[in-house]
């Protein structure tokens, strides 16, 4: 199967972290099976490019920074940020060569709640402008307090539907100390621009209380594979908004680069130890049911999805279908999502 069918595209994906990209630096991605050079000028403007010179195919992260330029290190062909080939140092003055109709193909990219996205259009012109922005942490001055990433060996398909499965719990992430004790479970279901929301509830799971007491939460999805879980409560008094962020970034077919970040007011600090401890934990404990699930994928099943458990896995297909054929037909991008209550044990 061909990578263009595999990745949706003309949508934001999340490439890494602020805070992992200093100023001067140049590191080479895999993403959506592309190489994408991510780079920061040395005044701390962030910037993605195709990783390949367009003279001899040597990856442009292998350069360096020579007057705010990337540098090839095969011939000295540089770069400005946006692709555009600023300098041929081989060229004569008399050999009438236009360096700047030679171009890298540039992504574009935006910075924000300490997340770097990049934009994949389904067409390589580089005029191409963003269809929307990339999505927002609802808190303001989100600031990233906890953050684990990990390599899931699978597509994005799986790694996505396996976070969201709402009935995996008690058999992945149960242990002799952690017990998970099966209920049944009722919540309500209404469709989002691209995606869909879990409404707000009240949590079922002791550690909620946590965060104090009169908890409520919302978890939404959005394409291309995006969750937040989005948390209020009352500490101390006080009213807290906690933000769970998750994205499953495809890096090639059968890899998925898959990253939680939490964000908290400042003060709730003293939460962050337990985060460190349960929290690779828990989101190894799915990297090793996708790696024990590819034993069995490797046979090419049909797989079997069921009501009402299922369903949202169900939506997530269907969602990802009605957007493929949107960018396809130019059509609008009608949500087949509907309003609907789901109930499972779990």
């Amino acid at each position: 199967m061909a990578n263009e069918s595999l990745f949706l595209k003309n949508l934001w994906y999340m490439a890494g972290l602020s805070s992992s990209l200093k100023a001067g630096a140049l590191r080479r991605e895999m993403l959506l099976g592309e190489p994408v050079l991510l780079g920061r000028t040395p005044d701390g403007k962030a910037f993605a490019m195709r990783d390949i010179c367009p003279h001899r195919a040597t990856p442009l992260s292998a350069g360096k920074f020579r007057d705010g330029d990337v540098e090839c290190p095969y011939h000295g062909w540089r770069f400005r940020p946006d692709g555009v080939c600023s300098v041929i140092p081989s060229l004569l003055q008399d050999q009438n060569v236009d360096v700047n109709r030679i171009r890298v193909r540039s992504y574009p990219l935006r910075e924000q709640d300490g997340l770097i996205w990049v934009y994949f259009a389904a067409s390589p012109d580089q005029d191409t402008a963003p269809v929307g922005e990339p999505p927002k942490v609802g808190v303001p001055n989100a600031t990233p307090r906890w953050i684990e990433s990990q390599t899931f060996a699978c597509g994005i398909d799986h790694a996505v539907v396996g976070l969201m499965d709402p009935s995996h719990a008690p058999y992945v992430h149960g242990r002799w100390w952690w017990r998970v004790k099966a209920k049944v479970k009722e919540k309500r279901y209404a469709p989002l621009p691209t995606g869909f929301v879990m409404t707000r509830h009240a949590p079922s799971k002791p550690a909620y209380k946590l965060f104090g007491g009169d908890v409520s939460t919302e978890i939404t999805f959005e394409l291309p594979s995006v969750r937040f879980e989005n948390i209020s409560g009352t500490l101390f008094g006080r009213h807290i908004d906690v933000v769970g962020f998750t994205a499953c970034t495809p890096v090639d077919a059968d890899t998925t680069q898959v990253t939680q970040v939490f964000y908290w007011p400042g003060w709730l600090s003293f939460v962050k130890p337990l985060f460190m401890v349960l929290g690779p934990i828990f989101l190894g404990d799915d990297r090793k049911m996708v790696e024990l699930q590819k034993q069995g994928l490797q046979f090419n099943p049909n797989l079997m999805l069921i009501q009402d458990a299922d369903v949202p896995a169900l939506w997530y297909h269907r969602l990802k279908k009605a957007w493929a054929e949107s960018v396809e037909d130019g059509k609008p991008f009608e949500n087949p999502v509907q309003e609907r209550t789901l109930r499972w044990v779990s």
